[in-house]
């Protein structure tokens, strides 16, 4: 697939980087030299210098000929300009980064799609929903629904009380119906496919498919309980902090801090139900004086990775049981979650997400790349006469860093095992590693 990608930013070098690694051919625009100098030392691509909402530019990177046009500028706007001139131009399906939630209400969307715009993606609300979905669940590090609910994907750390710590990976073969399965784990740093035999260890991060009915007791194997969020602190009124803000203090007792004073006083206007508080984060006596030891959650959302991260550590060590921090830094993810921060948010993560299922040949419905791995969750509709449908589950040679983990046929539910029939029009639930992304969509297509 021909890929052009407007900005050479954080975002869009991050996108670049996986799109190339998944063999697409890919063009980059951005006005600054510097910033392609480095996008084209990390990945094989096609740089082009200059504005992505000037028509040269846009013809000089062959927009004509391209399937996909991603506009991620640091500018909303020169994104919705570029998106929109693009499909003009000749590109098959346009898409672009927005700041604005007012974009995303449905008569709003239409008027979009009338000017050309495919898709639009607010990267900040999206994470956002992810940390409330996670306050809901508190026992668990990611926390992913497909097929309308019906399967959820559970990640989770094993602690010492864990009950699977030493237990022994089995039930792939199985006759009789699962309510779960593991499908991954990460330990060390490295992701893997879990096989019959595999032992669970301390400190694993365990990714298990499950059934509705079944995401309670699996949240029990982690070794913690959920508890109910009744006080929690935001550090930082980023997009991020205000969404869950606005959506969570009608429930819960919120603080948010921030070190901005002017920024604090138009936070305290927006915010009537949420206490606004100027202050550093860092400052360790001052967060102990706001009552950070007496929180249920702390969430650090503040534009730098190195404050999250230590602040998120004083939270943890204070004892607040539920602690989550936005990590945009790639090279400080495994870190951060060794040294015991529960959930690990990145926007680069959440935007692929979004963007990585218009790569996809076949129909894709949802994808998932996960924090902290480098694994993918894939749901496709599996197509009538694909070859996943001509043969049992252990004998469609599926590339060997994939696992089905469940299938869902209208209302019924059934987690995969080797000896299982893939039928047509099935939702099925994949989970592949970087290099068999880009083949998996070929056995349900």
């Amino acid at each position: 697939m021909k890929i052009v990608i407007a900005g050479a930013g954080e975002m869009g070098s991050h996108l670049a980087r996986m799109l190339s690694g998944n063999g697409h051919d890919i063009t980059v625009i951005d006005g600054d030299q510097k910033l392609l100098s480095e996008v084209s030392s990390l990945a094989d691509v096609i740089t082009v210098e200059g504005d992505s909402t000037i028509f040269a530019v846009l013809r000089k990177a062959s927009v004509r000929k391209c399937d996909l046009f991603i506009a991620v500028n640091h500018e909303e706007n020169a994104n919705v300009v570029a998106a929109m001139l693009a499909k003009k131009l000749g590109a098959k399906k346009s898409i672009a980064r927005i700041d604005n939630n007012e974009y995303l209400e449905p008569n709003n969307k239409e008027m979009f799609i009338d000017m050309g715009i495919d898709y639009l993606f607010y990267p900040e609300k999206v994470a956002a929903r992810e940390v409330i979905n996670l306050l809901g669940h508190t026992s668990t590090t990611e926390y992913v629904d497909f097929s309308s609910g019906k399967l959820s994907l559970v990640v989770f750390r094993l602690e010492p009380a864990s009950p699977l710590v030493g237990q022994v990976l089995t039930g792939f073969a199985d006759e009789t119906p699962l309510s779960y399965r593991t499908v991954a784990i990460t330990r060390g740093g490295q992701t893997i496919i879990p096989r019959e035999g595999e032992q669970f260890m301390e400190g694993d991060m365990v990714y298990v498919i499950a059934r509705q009915d079944a995401v309670r007791e699996v949240m029990e194997f982690s070794g913690q309980s959920n508890i109910e969020i009744k006080n929690m602190m935001i550090l930082g009124g980023s997009r991020i902090g205000i969404r869950i803000a606005t959506e969570l203090q009608d429930e819960v007792n919120i603080k948010l801090v921030d070190y901005n004073a002017d920024k604090a006083y138009r936070l305290a206007e927006m915010l009537d139900k949420t206490l606004i508080i100027n202050e550093d984060g860092r400052n360790t006596d001052a967060m102990m004086e706001e009552g950070l030891a007496n929180m249920d959650a702390f969430v650090a959302v503040t534009g730098r990775s190195e404050t999250n991260i230590l602040a998120a550590m004083l939270a943890k060590r204070m004892g607040v049981k539920k602690v989550i921090a936005e990590v945009e830094n790639m090279n400080y993810i495994n870190l951060a979650e060794s040294i015991g921060i529960d959930t690990i948010i990145n926007k680069k993560l959440v935007t692929a997400s979004n963007i990585f299922r218009f790569t996809m040949s076949t129909d894709v419905q949802a994808i998932k790349c996960l924090t902290g791995s480098d694994a993918e969750v894939l749901e496709f509709i599996v197509k009538p006469n694909s070859p996943a449908t001509k043969s049992r589950i252990k004998d469609l040679g599926l590339p060997e860093d994939t696992i089905i983990g469940g299938i869902v046929r209208g209302d019924k539910v059934f987690i995969a095992v080797d000896n299982m029939e893939i039928n047509p029009y099935d939702r099925v639930v994949v989970f592949a590693m970087p290099g068999a992304v880009g083949k998996v969509g070929y056995y349900f297509n």
